[in-house]
């Protein structure tokens, strides 16, 4: 597969097995399957006038409990990624891996020397002094959360500048690094409603910093960079009350039943622990492309994990979908074995 493919490309899917996009069974995109009550005509709104984003901001701020003045609005989290690896002025990036491919992409194109720290391994005392280290977390593709607080000051201790990428956090009850805001000024956090709000279309990421960066960051940046569609889709979400909870519950119960299915399944060697909305999954006898293989005959499609940095071609990404296509991967994978 390609160096920095991703999962949830349908339309490749769908025409290389001959099938319509409605068909496709995806559970290569960990995006949530429960979507927010949207309260909002889009039919009727504005777009005559140039965008304003106080509001936007506001619930942001609220959402997180942070100063406005410490958030910047991004069209989509790589597109905050890729412009903080063009403010940050340094030469060495650690990043600890598996994680997110945007970052290895980047790094590259910005002329960075990268080192990637094994996640699965010691993780602790391994990042180089005064670099950029990237975490996220939960992490990517295992879906781990991580109690962050050792690694934050070994990397405060070293004067390195952090990411911490929370982009699935909101799939748990588990705290955010936002404190660490406050104590220490060369720490960012980025986090993406995309994920939790089911929402791959609707771009805006959100990067959180002290004020001074985010200041230094905005002087630089487009003054729109945010369309009104995404602007008002977000906030309508966010007026979703009852949308946490409910998530949460029906998550939960597919997430459980996933990994029945999983855990009985003989081509499965291992499982590995997520807290996020995805499972990632150790092969046994078989590789990736062969299992997709197996699974594409019922149009369903994972995400094959090889191009992750530290995984090989038995590692594939499952995701957490509503429970009647779950039952048809339990199907396919009792039929094809």
């Amino acid at each position: 597969m390609k160096e920095f493919s991703h999962g949830g490309d349908i339309h490749s899917f769908a025409k290389s097995i001959g099938c319509g996009l409605d068909e496709v069974i995806d559970l290569s995109s960990n995006i949530n399957f429960v979507k927010p009550n949207i309260d909002i005509d889009f039919n009727k709104l504005d777009v005559s006038a140039y965008p304003s984003y106080d509001d936007l901001y506001t619930a942001i701020s609220k959402k997180y409990n942070i100063n406005i003045d410490y958030i910047k609005l991004f069209n989509g989290g790589t597109t905050a990624i890729n412009t903080l690896f063009q403010h940050i002025d340094l030469k060495e990036c650690n990043i600890y891996s598996p994680a997110y491919l945007e970052y290895k992409r980047c790094a590259n194109i910005n002329g960075f020397n990268t080192k990637y720290i094994n996640r699965f391994k010691n993780i602790t005392n391994q990042a180089t002094p005064n670099s950029f280290v990237i975490f996220v977390n939960p992490s990517t593709p295992d879906g781990l959360y991580y109690n962050m607080d050792e690694l934050i000051n070994e990397w405060i201790d070293k004067n390195c500048t952090i990411l911490i990428d929370e982009s699935f956090l909101d799939f748990t009850d588990y705290k955010s690094a936002i404190p660490y805001l406050y104590k220490y000024d060369k720490l960012y956090i980025l986090k993406s409603m995309t994920k939790i709000y089911s929402s791959a279309g609707i771009r805006i990421g959100t990067l959180l910093s002290q004020k001074n960066n985010i200041k230094v960051i905005k002087e630089k940046e487009s003054i729109w960079n945010i369309s009104q569609f995404d602007s008002n889709y977000i906030q309508s979400a966010l007026r979703d009350k009852d949308f946490k909870n409910i998530s949460d519950i029906a998550n939960k119960k597919a997430k459980d039943y996933l990994l029945s299915i999983l855990g009985k399944s003989d081509f499965i060697e291992k499982i590995y622990p997520s807290d996020a909305n995805f499972v990632l999954v150790k092969l046994k006898n078989i590789n990736a492309v062969e299992f997709q293989k197996i699974l594409s005959v019922d149009k369903i499609m994972v995400r094959d994990c090889s191009n992750f940095d530290g995984l090989d071609d038995s590692f594939v990404r499952i995701a957490v979908k509503d429970i009647k296509l779950i039952s048809k991967l339990a199907s396919s994978l009792i039929v094809h074995l």
